[in-house]
């Protein structure tokens, strides 16, 4: 098994139990026990891969913590805007704008594009990645029973598209998203199929800065639209580029995480491991 799948299966497992055990306070030793590791190579592992202790990390995926960002994430193009005068903060203007294919291009799933397509391992597990010369069109958390449906997906939204895998090509683009250098990050453009509605949404996602979290309604507000609040939460479930548009970061205005297309657990790790970058001034 690749080493950084096997860190994230047992750091996913310690997060599952540290969560459902937060009122019994478990010791390093319990937790580390629970995934079945020493106690000294799971802190070790746990802190290489968040930036900070199990115990430090729990405070993130809170609820009364939560709460707390989501008032501050009232208007999102201010947040956007004060995090993006931040030399600490990594917000997704710096590596990602947005492009709907044209009625034409949608009419033909395709006709005349070169799609490369790869699977390779990542902070939160294996992924699925497929690019075409204008952008990235497709990405997903996947594992040996998922993997076959993404193609399957990617060829129906695609049918026409000339289809190959290419894990060079690919390995690029996902070393930029999860290991970039903010020095010389160029922009990583995406490129999707989507109503107007759906465009609206998921460019309004783009706007939330990492470690930073916002509710349906918020999203809703944001783009003129207070009262689509179901509608909103049926266009962020049907996000075709997992973490690049973070709708990871949409949760529950309870502070509850609430549900995720690719795992709620993997969603508590996302949040987690972001707001423990941005609080500790790291980027990964």
């Amino acid at each position: 098994m690749d080493q950084k799948t096997y860190n994230y299966e047992k750091i996913a497992k310690a997060i599952e139990y540290i969560s459902e055990n937060v009122k019994n306070q478990p010791s390093l030793f319990e937790v580390a026990e629970e995934v079945n590791i020493s106690q000294f190579h799971f802190q070790r592992m746990f802190t290489e891969w968040a930036g900070v202790s199990p115990k430090k990390f729990l405070q993130y995926i809170t609820a009364d913590y939560l709460k707390g960002k989501i008032k501050e994430s009232t208007n999102l193009v201010e947040l956007a805007e004060s995090a993006g005068l931040s030399s600490q903060s990594r917000v997704y203007d710096l590596f990602t704008g947005i492009e709907a294919v044209t009625p034409q291009e949608f009419k033909t799933g395709g006709k005349g594009l070169q799609i490369s397509y790869g699977f390779h391992q990542t902070p939160f597990g294996e992924c699925f990645i497929a690019v075409t010369e204008r952008g990235i069109c497709a990405m997903a958390f996947v594992d040996e029973e998922t993997r076959e449906h993404q193609l399957i997906l990617l060829g129906k939204k695609w049918h026409f598209a000339a289809i190959e895998p290419n894990q060079e090509i690919t390995e690029s683009y996902v070393h930029r998203i999860f290991s970039p250098n903010l020095d010389t990050l160029e922009k990583l453009p995406i490129m999707v199929q989507g109503t107007n509605f759906q465009l609206k949404v998921w460019e309004a996602l783009l706007t939330i800065p990492q470690g930073s979290v916002t509710t349906y309604q918020q999203i809703a507000n944001s783009i003129g639209n207070p009262k689509a609040v179901r509608a909103v939460g049926t266009a962020v479930g049907d996000n075709p580029i997992a973490y690049l548009i973070p709708c990871h970061r949409v949760i529950r205005k309870e502070g509850i995480l609430g549900e995720y297309r690719w795992g709620s657990l993997r969603k508590k790790a996302l949040i987690g491991w972001e707001a423990a970058k941005m609080d500790g001034g790291l980027v990964s």
